[in-house]
């Protein structure tokens, strides 16, 4: 008996020292569910339900006919720009998981991908288009989708758990509504939210030829749309988002819609005229308070 004793104690501090520390560790346990070991109770991972997913686009290149020869420098140029964008557009998502309201990623990444695709495909429509049949329809692949996106509630940056299971994001759970979050540089205490200001395009057109006069007067009644359609966001939208989120989610989509639209002007004139340069010059517009 006197020997068993020892041995029973012993295997008794030995179960206890584990218990202990399953109870020390469990911080970091959680760490590494998060960093992407899945439960095993239901086989999720962490890293799926805290992940930012991936950005995919339709593919281009696939869709267009014959590319003439004066034309392939261009086109494979912006082939390559549009696999940069999703790039950009990819990394953009992984940096700011847990960051604006609930439509963040739609209204800051998604939506500004979109109207960059549509100024790139109607470049190359319009290299195209020089000297072959001018590719239509290429703008329906200008929209992309997230995918694989987990629930992001509460959700930071992956691999950047925090004490609490809310990684990165404290305060903010399931980022509804951006509670909580009024008031974010850029945008603090701001009542007012400002009025977005476009450079005058018409005043800068050359003659423009009757048969073009129709389109350019649509491009034109767009261009003023769009500026409406940017200020009454930035009404919508004051104390969403981060620091930046003006220029991302609003100027910055304005301007590429705005490229795309004074493309389509200079284009139009160009056919029976001299074709206007340095239209995207006007493009820019500037936040004034």
């Amino acid at each position: 008996m006197s020997r068993a004793l020892p041995k029973y104690n012993k295997r008794r501090v030995t179960f206890i020292g584990g218990a202990a520390a399953v109870a020390l560790s469990g911080t970091v346990i959680a760490g590494f569910a998060l960093a992407g070991e899945g439960s095993k109770s239901d086989g999720t991972s962490a890293r799926t339900l805290a992940g930012p997913g991936t950005i995919t686009c339709p593919d281009v290149k696939s869709k267009l006919p014959a590319v003439p020869a004066s034309a392939k420098a261009e086109v494979d140029r912006n082939l390559t720009l549009l696999n940069t964008q999703i790039q950009e557009a990819n990394k953009r998502l992984v940096d700011t998981v847990g960051q604006g309201g609930p439509n963040f990623v739609q209204n800051a990444i998604l939506g500004p991908l979109k109207d960059k695709r549509v100024s790139t495909v109607n470049r190359i429509a319009t290299a195209i288009g020089r000297t072959a049949a001018k590719p239509q329809g290429l703008d329906s692949l200008a929209a992309c989708t997230l995918n694989g996106a987990g629930t992001n509630a509460g959700g930071g940056a992956a691999g950047k758990p925090q004490a609490g299971g809310n990684a990165g994001n404290a305060g903010n759970a399931g980022n509804a509504g951006n509670a909580g979050n009024a008031g974010n540089a850029g945008n603090a205490g701001n009542g007012a939210a400002g009025t977005i200001t476009c450079p005058d395009v018409k005043s800068k057109l050359p003659a423009v030829p009757a048969s073009a006069k129709a389109e350019v007067d649509r491009n034109l009644t767009l261009l003023n749309t769009q500026i409406q359609e940017a200020n009454k966001r930035l009404v919508d939208t004051v104390g969403q988002g981060g620091p930046n989120f003006v220029q991302n989610a609003i100027l910055g989509p304005l301007k590429d819609k705005r490229v795309s639209t004074v493309n389509r002007i200079a284009t139009a004139i160009g056919r029976t005229a001299a074709k206007p340069q340095g239209l995207d010059s006007l493009a820019a517009c500037t936040l004034t308070k």
